[in-house]
């Protein structure tokens, strides 16, 4: 009990083998902190609060340091990678439905269209402002930011004034697919008229979906038969029983979109520019058709496909097929990468537009043309329809069965 010392060494020795320092690092963290914020508090109370994002953004987008080539060079990736990724992980994943599918390629695809546009318009007030440099004062070419669309005070905006974040994504959601500098707006939103829209929506959406159900699906599974058995009579009895069913979906679905949504959103958003239709019924050619009854696409044709085709010296159906190609093309994207197999059912579906329109425009006027349209739309589509279901079926259930 006496002995109280034994034979060692101090812990601060390397003869020691102690290792064990783990306090002294901490000390050291905390005295860095401590030391760091006395720092940081005599340069807050010298100099304020400096930090200022915005400022950073207005700096880089200001010094305008990419050129030109730079620019289209990541636009034509951004396009790109907006049409391939999105239907990569659509084929990819197994449990993508294909209504899913279409309706995640839709968006994509409308965006798109959208950022197509806006590269454009801008691309031609730059133009534009290149020629008129001298002319222009920078108060007229450079508005502040609360000027731009979507602000309360609707002032009108010129080049480079519409760059903003407010602008572009006041377009990305309004219902329009060509962008403008200055989109006319409504002087304030109609609350009885929103809401009558509103109900439109949540009906027939619902009413939709029960016809579908009750109606479409029970055809087309009785129609599977006749096309395995390769019996042309019933093929074209069970096509003409779903005709009727499916252009009165399609009806529906055009009032449901064109009129009680986009006018919902445009409502909203006080987007003043209301006509997402014309009369289309009144067709007497089909080309009349294709220019009004879906107007936002139609006007993105023209403006941007259409007309430059024709000023680089093209005539006229050169320009028209060219349209219908890439028409096509997003119809067939829309339909195949979702159902994931690649049959053209679409895109031949709209080619065979060009020759049905030089033929009606050809040989049939007033009501005989009328009757034509009419007759394309309600017998066309079902026939589209019966064959990506059969080829649908026979992928899916045939090979596993």
């Amino acid at each position: 009990r006496n002995n109280c010392h034994v034979l060692q060494e101090s812990l601060l020795s390397s003869a020691s083998g102690y290792s064990n320092y783990r306090g002294i690092l901490n000390w050291c963290v905390v005295m860095l902190v401590l030391s760091n914020a006395r720092l940081f508090l005599e340069n807050l109370l010298k100099y304020g609060i400096l930090v200022d994002p915005i400022q950073v953004l207005k700096s880089v987008s200001s010094l305008g340091t990419i050129s030109e080539t730079t620019g289209t060079f990541l636009y034509l990736v951004n396009l790109t990678t907006l049409l391939c990724f999105p239907s990569a992980t659509v084929l990819t994943l197994t449990s993508m439905t294909p209504a899913g599918g279409v309706f995640a390629l839709g968006v994509y695809t409308i965006l798109f269209m959208k950022l197509y546009s806006y590269k454009d318009v801008n691309m031609w007030c730059r133009e534009i402002r290149h020629t008129k440099a001298r002319t222009l004062t920078r108060s007229h070419s450079c508005p502040s930011v609360a000027q731009s669309n979507g602000s309360a005070v609707h002032a009108h905006v010129s080049y480079p004034g519409n760059l903003t974040h407010r602008d572009i994504y006041y377009f990305v959601f309004a219902p329009t697919l060509c962008y403008e500098l200055n989109f006319p707006r409504s002087p304030r939103i109609r609350k009885s008229f929103l809401l009558r829209r509103l109900f439109e929506m949540l009906f027939f959406i619902q009413l939709l979906i029960g016809l579908v159900q009750q109606w479409i699906v029970p055809t087309i599974q009785n129609s599977m038969k006749p096309f395995q058995d390769m019996d042309f009579s019933r093929m074209m009895e069970r096509m003409l029983k779903l005709a009727v069913p499916n252009h009165l979906i399609w009806l529906i679905f055009f009032y449901w979109f064109f009129h009680s949504s986009m006018n919902f959103v445009a409502e909203l958003m006080r987007f003043g520019d209301r006509e997402f239709y014309r009369d289309w019924w009144n067709s007497e050619t089909v080309t009349y058709f294709w220019s009004n009854w879906n107007i936002p696409v139609h006007k993105w044709c023209l403006r941007h496909f259409y007309k430059p085709i024709m000023m680089r010296g093209a005539n006229k159906w050169v320009a028209q097929t060219a349209v219908f190609l890439v028409s096509a093309f997003f119809h067939e994207y829309l339909v195949s990468v979702p159902l994931k197999m690649f049959r053209l059912w679409a895109f031949m579906g709209m080619m065979s537009q060009i020759p049905l329109a030089w033929f009606v425009g050809r040989f049939l006027r007033g009501n005989h043309g009328n009757a034509a349209v009419w007759i394309s739309l309600i017998i066309g589509q079902p026939v589209a329809v019966l064959m990506y279901v059969h080829d649908y079926y026979v992928i899916h259930y045939m090979s596993q069965s």
